[in-house]
């Protein structure tokens, strides 16, 4: 397997019809046919990209099995393109989830169900789909190692730090965030900028941040998306808010200087957080 120095990658910024799936299907090829002319070899597309942000409530109409036609026509457009796109998934048993799918070449690489399912605000994901429980990536190449966090997985720094120590080189970052999702006072572009530029620059991670535009009922989604070099440097960002492809490379040896430079990953002390906790905190001081 030949090792790819860089990558160039893609943020497909778009606005989802709510509920159908035909349009939506109809802009993921169009945006993975203009992505293959730019010669983009990894492209991730916003959560829930073929449903809408507000769709589980519509999860028994919506919902697609892994295998499902639809999933094989993303598949098998994606040539030479790893493609990382959004949808509710119907998975054995009548459970729902809030899914990112990975294809390349008509084949199906990776699935990664979202763990951390926002129900806060105006955010209902637990009313309507089971949370994730599986924590892994796929390989590239054996420089390029891929985690797929979505949405508010990346307000769990526990998630980003299993999957640094895992190995991964590079996160895609499929987001449905909107301005008034949190509440009054907390600040989402603000506090996306903030936790990303701190992820890529703590584990010297490259990361693909797609988010979507437009709006559903009350919601207004405010665009932004964006790459991150392992320095926490913003290398390619959303100039406006409409449609378009945000694309940039990103390079291994800036990974490896990263790494080298801020050793998070090396000084990660994974057997202290193994061990057993031996109690609560003190609350007496220890004697001597």
């Amino acid at each position: 397997m030949v090792t790819k120095i860089s990558l160039k990658v893609a943020a497909a910024q778009i606005e989802s019809v709510y509920g159908d799936i035909s349009a939506n299907l109809q802009k993921h090829l169009d945006c993975i046919a203009d992505a293959r002319a730019a010669g983009v070899e990894f492209l991730v597309f916003p959560e829930l990209s073929l449903t809408g942000h507000s769709a589980g409530k519509e999860a028994l109409q919506l919902s697609l099995g892994r295998n499902h036609e639809i999933i094989q026509t993303i598949a098998d457009a994606s040539v030479g393109i790893h493609t990382v796109f959004g949808f509710i998934e119907e998975a054995p048993g009548a459970q729902f989830y809030n899914s990112a799918m990975t294809v390349r070449d008509g084949v199906s690489i990776h699935l990664h169900r979202k763990i951390n399912l926002a129900t806060y605000g105006r955010l209902n994901d637990g009313k309507y789909y089971a949370p994730g429980c599986e924590l892994h990536g796929f390989t590239i190449d054996p420089s390029w190692h891929v985690a797929t966090l979505i949405c508010a997985d990346l307000w769990n720094p526990a998630l980003m730090h299993a999957m640094a120590c895992r190995g991964a080189t590079l996160l895609a970052a499929p987001i449905s965030s909107a301005i008034e999702a949190v509440g009054e006072g907390f600040d989402n572009p603000g506090g996306w900028d903030i936790n990303l530029r701190f992820y890529s620059m703590l584990y010297g991670c490259p990361i693909v941040m797609a988010n979507r535009i437009g709006t559903e009922g009350m919601l207004n989604f405010w665009g932004g998306s964006k790459i991150l070099d392992p320095f926490g440097n913003i290398i390619a960002s959303a100039t406006e808010l409409r449609e378009q492809l945000v694309i940039a490379e990103v390079g291994y040896d800036a990974i490896r200087r990263a790494r080298f430079m801020l050793p998070t990953i090396r000084d990660a002390n994974a057997t202290v957080l193994a061990r057993p906790s031996t109690g609560c905190y003190c609350t007496t001081t220890p004697k001597i």
